[in-house]
């Protein structure tokens, strides 16, 4: 009662100013107490680095991935060694194998073989048939002493290449590397007749190449 009747006996100016002195006296000491708290220290947040599909790094400066880190070690190759060796068959080479690996894997040249037609030091590339040749049979496919119409040389279809196939008549670039991919698919060619099966060659075809090829 006694604080009641001295505010009743304030006039209203020191009403106010008595409010105004409260108002200032609990911001200041709320002002004081949030000084006084601890204040957390604010770290800054690092991005995590993307790794990026050609290995380098983004989201962290100069930092780059290294070269090939992600790169797959080089394929073994597949290699089909036909012809004149021991062990003909399909093999597996390390990368930068040479021809000369191909036949000894095969057990080397059967009696009769004539390297000197391959180029034994060539490197190996996967898919790629070797096919070593028998003696009498001349670089580039063509057996020796052989003739077909006219005199010319016999082109050996188990050796040749594709231009020497081209030389045929009625032989194009398709029907030539479809020799070539037939031979590489089935081995070697065991007679003049089996063109036929060769994708493209029809009876026509093959009674005209008859006279132009060997075995």
């Amino acid at each position: 009662m006694a604080i009641r009747e001295r505010l009743d006996s304030l006039s209203r100016g020191e009403l106010a100013g008595l409010v105004v002195v409260l108002v200032a006296t609990l911001a200041g000491v709320g002002l004081w107490y949030s000084r006084s708290l601890p204040k957390p220290i604010q770290v800054a947040e690092t991005p995590a680095p993307v790794f990026a599909s050609n290995g380098s790094v983004s989201g962290a400066p100069g930092v780059t991935g290294s070269p090939g880190a992600s790169a797959s070690p080089p394929a073994d190759l597949i290699v089909d060694v036909t012809g004149w060796v021991r062990r003909p068959g399909v093999y597996q080479f390390q990368p930068g194998s040479r021809v000369i690996d191909a036949v000894q894997r095969a057990g080397g040249a059967r009696g009769g073989a004539d390297l000197t037609l391959l180029n034994l030091a060539a490197p190996l590339a996967d898919g790629q048939q070797i096919l070593v040749p028998k003696e009498g049979t001349s670089a580039g496919g063509v057996a020796a002493g052989g003739t077909g119409t006219g005199g010319a040389a016999l082109v050996n279809i188990n050796t040749a290449d594709e231009p020497t196939l081209e030389t045929l008549n009625g032989v194009g670039p398709a029907l030539a590397a479809a020799i070539i991919q037939y031979r590489t698919d089935q081995g070697p060619f065991t007679s003049v007749d089996q063109l036929d099966e060769v994708s493209g060659i029809g009876p026509a075809t093959l009674e005209k190449l008859r006279p132009q090829v060997t075995v």
